[in-house]
């Protein structure tokens, strides 16, 4: 079988990625080994507009946000249900510093945009709500149904013999001056979206990747405010009939996919600072995130091997990031579109012609 394309994994990034080359008139094959615990399938697909305790504009927000919007609705056409879920977020102080910090924020520039109103004091209607200090509520926030975003997008997949459900075995690759062969098949370029398992990649271990164990828990409250997500240390993400997604630890130590007692614990603790509303733990999951040093995704060609690219790294930011850096990445892949210089892998190469003189240098 002869392809334009393989890509190795389906989380957000490369069912983007496969999504959009295929778009493109390409011939694509995906090889993907099923897991139910994958970092995106785990994640709440959350995004926000608004990031981190300094309260900066996401990186880029105002290209990726409308693209996104575009992306997620063309799917939506395409497959006759809805995925992304539009709702404001309620930033809560925790502190009046806190509070402080963005008074000071908001006035240095219009904020309009993205921030509907500005509390200064407890406004929930819900009086379980702990917002002593107030809080500000972000507009255009909300998240994607990811997990039945990526069941439709592989179903799609399967339907046109575009998929390969099993482990990618690397010892089966070969690299050729037409570009690569995998068992029977060949292609002309392959593209590693593999999450954290890239740092087990003899290609691109050199990347400045960090497996990061996320913990989400699912719990079931009757009446708690649905009508918006609440963030407070962590995210609490209404997903229908009383239930909500409470996320997500980050631990750097314990880079597995069990849940613990110690990470349900946390977030049980977290889920009280924001309601004194009475819960059940319904479900208990763990995932690992593809983190990266300076929180830049990591995309672009291997630096000795052009027929090898990445397209990886985007940590929690998958959902606002995937759909338009895959437009720019594919057409950077045709020769089109140049790739960013804060996500392109080129600003590691010096990690890599390290990396050659302490490893194999054909690599």
């Amino acid at each position: 079988m002869n392809y334009d394309y393989i890509v190795v994994g389906h989380g957000i990034a490369g069912a983007t990625l496969a999504y959009t080359l295929r778009k493109q008139g390409q011939q694509v094959l995906v090889i993907d080994e099923p897991k139910a615990n994958s970092a995106s399938r785990v994640a709440a697909g959350l995004v926000n507009p608004v990031a981190g305790k300094r309260f900066a504009k996401s990186w880029l927000v105002d290209t990726l946000l409308p693209y996104a919007d575009s992306f997620y609705d063309e799917l939506e056409e395409k497959f006759g249900q809805q995925l992304f879920v539009h709702k404001p977020i309620y930033k809560v102080f925790s502190t009046i510093e806190e509070q402080n910090n963005w008074m000071a924020k908001s006035a240095e520039g219009n904020w309009s945009e993205y921030i509907g109103a500005t509390y200064t004091q407890n406004t929930d209607p819900d009086p379980s709500v702990q917002d002593q200090f107030g809080g500000i509520m972000i507009k255009k926030g909300g998240y994607l149904r990811i997990a039945e975003t990526l069941d439709l997008l592989l179903r799609d997949l399967q339907q046109a013999n575009a998929l390969l459900p099993e482990r990618f075995e690397m010892e089966q690759l070969q690299l050729t001056e037409q570009g690569i062969t995998y068992k029977n098949i060949t292609a002309r370029h392959l593209v590693f979206c593999e999450g954290w398992q890239v740092v087990q990649n003899p290609y691109f271990r050199w990347l400045p990747l960090q497996p990061t164990k996320g913990e989400v828990l699912e719990v079931q409250t009757q009446d708690f405010n649905p009508e918006c997500i609440y963030n407070k240390a962590v995210y609490v993400v209404p997903v229908g009939e009383g239930r909500f997604k409470i996320g997500a630890t980050y631990n750097w130590r314990q880079p597995d996919e069990e849940p613990t007692p110690e990470g349900e614990a946390e977030l049980s603790e977290r889920f009280k600072q924001i309601t004194t509303q009475t819960y059940q733990v319904s479900r208990h999951w763990a995932g690992i995130r593809p983190a990266v040093r300076d929180r830049r995704p990591l995309m672009g060609r291997h630096p000795a091997h052009a027929q090898l690219s990445v397209f990886n790294g985007m940590g929690s930011k998958g959902v606002l990031m995937a759909p338009y850096l895959a437009h720019v990445f594919a057409s950077a892949l045709e020769g089109g579109t140049e790739i960013l210089p804060d996500v392109h892998i080129s600003r590691y190469y010096s990690l890599y012609y390290d990396y050659i003189k302490h490893h194999n240098p054909e690599l």
